[in-house]
């Protein structure tokens, strides 16, 4: 069955200044969502909230090999990554269906390709 990575973009400072009930809020969504998910015959394989950006650490990797280190997101914008879901999913459609019903600001949907081993 094709695996689907669901990238959630969150507005960070909307989220730091949320209140214990929104919050509540939010997780009840995604619990709800998580039904719906089984509901349509699909199943999470993995999925976790992140440390706020300011969290991050950046590795660019150069031509000549090296490797430089920051502090900080890869860029800087309003909306950051806030988590992710790993779905098996019959086809495209329904992992679209899914993520258009994912209880988040933004969410990116992207097929998973499956290497040969």
């Amino acid at each position: 069955m094709p695996r689907f990575m669901y990238v959630i973009a969150v507005d960070e400072a909307a989220m730091a200044d949320a209140t214990p009930e929104q919050m509540e809020g939010m997780m009840q969504a995604h619990s709800d969502w998580a039904k719906a998910v089984a509901d349509a015959g699909a199943t999470i394989l993995a999925g976790d909230p992140l440390a706020p950006s300011t969290t991050a650490t950046t590795i660019r990797h150069g031509a000549d090999g090296s490797a430089v280190v920051t502090d900080g997101p890869f860029a800087e914008t309003k909306e950051a990554l806030g988590g992710y879901y790993i779905l098996e999913c019959a086809d495209g459609d329904v992992a679209l269906a899914l993520a258009k019903s994912l209880p988040a600001g933004t969410v990116e949907l992207r097929p998973i390709v499956d290497l040969p081993s």
